[in-house]
């Protein structure tokens, strides 16, 4: 009997190895833009943020080492910016959660008729433009002009100096009008409300759970990973969605007001060198706040793998 011939070598390796540099060649635009226009500049930055980079003057660089960063901790506006900041954190974060929890547990209820409309409206304010917004709510709130002042607060006497932009009252204006943007925070609540077991459910309802003990004590748990990363990309919206996120306006237009003192470094004083170390500063005190985040997470965050 004649000995059997040996198998055929298998074509795998070689078809995973055409996969691979198929993929790569796929996103290689992506890569090549990446590196050219991200790391690359973003290690130029930190580069020039030990320099005196003067943008009107740049053959007159010169390397001065830490003195930027020891100017950046001892300059009061930054210290001012950041409690602002803060304070504008802590007034619109918990608002926006809460509504993009509310909205989504409400487009998740089985009773609700149109879903698909009423999502889709909800969602459209986030898609328009920030400066569309700007102008709506200036035409709105002007303390001389603006329509709340015309027809309500004045025929009622209660149009006072300053009107609306008073400090008080433009804060609570400013965290009403981050609802505009909670369309993606509402979508990932409610895909974290829909994935939950309704055999969860339909179990603790049969125990004798009404409606609200349901949510609190099985819905909110289940989805706390959703509030989780829903946290920490608003909280690095509100401390600075240009500079952390990128996302594409100029500095000036920006809701932060650390953003916002970047430009004007950058852009009135062409103080690039200080400018860039403003940003490395507000990154690495962004990047402690979310280890923090991060840190405390394991307590009240559920994680079905961890068990």
């Amino acid at each position: 009997m004649s000995p059997s011939l040996p198998l055929s070598t298998p074509k795998r390796p070689r078809r995973l190895r055409y996969d691979q540099i198929f993929g790569l060649l796929l996103i290689s635009p992506w890569l090549l833009g990446l590196v050219l226009f991200k790391l690359i500049p973003i290690l130029a930055s930190l580069g020039i943020s030990f320099t005196n980079f003067q943008m009107l003057e740049p053959e007159n660089t010169q390397f001065i080492g830490l003195d930027n960063y020891a100017r950046f901790f001892k300059d009061e506006a930054v210290r001012y910016l950041l409690f602002e900041t803060v304070a504008s954190a802590l007034s619109t974060i918990p608002l926006q959660l809460i509504a993009s929890i509310i909205l989504a547990a409400l487009l998740a209820s089985p009773r609700l008729k149109g879903k698909s409309l009423t999502r889709t409206l909800f969602f459209l304010p986030s898609v328009i433009p920030s400066i569309a917004i700007l102008f709506m709510w200036f035409g709105f709130l002007d303390p001389t002009t603006g329509w709340l002042n015309r027809f309500i607060l004045e025929p009622l006497g209660l149009g006072g100096q300053g009107g609306i932009f008073s400090e008080g009252a433009y804060q609570f204006v400013f965290a009403i009008s981050s609802l505009w943007s909670i369309g993606p925070g509402m979508l990932i609540m409610l895909g974290a409300i829909q994935s939950v077991s309704p055999e969860i459910q339909e179990a603790a309802r049969v125990d004798g759970a009404g409606p609200m003990m349901r949510f609190f004590a099985i819905t909110l748990p289940m989805i706390s990973p959703a509030i989780f990363f829903s946290l920490i990309i608003n909280l690095i919206t509100v401390f600075g969605g240009v500079i952390l996120l990128d996302r594409g306006t100029t500095f000036s237009g920006s809701s932060s007001l650390f953003d916002q003192y970047i430009g004007y470094q950058m852009f009135q004083e062409f103080d690039l060198g200080y400018a860039s170390t403003l940003a490395w500063g507000f990154f690495v005190i962004v990047m402690v706040i979310v280890y923090f985040l991060f840190s405390s997470s394991r307590r009240w965050v559920y994680y079905p793998d961890r068990d």
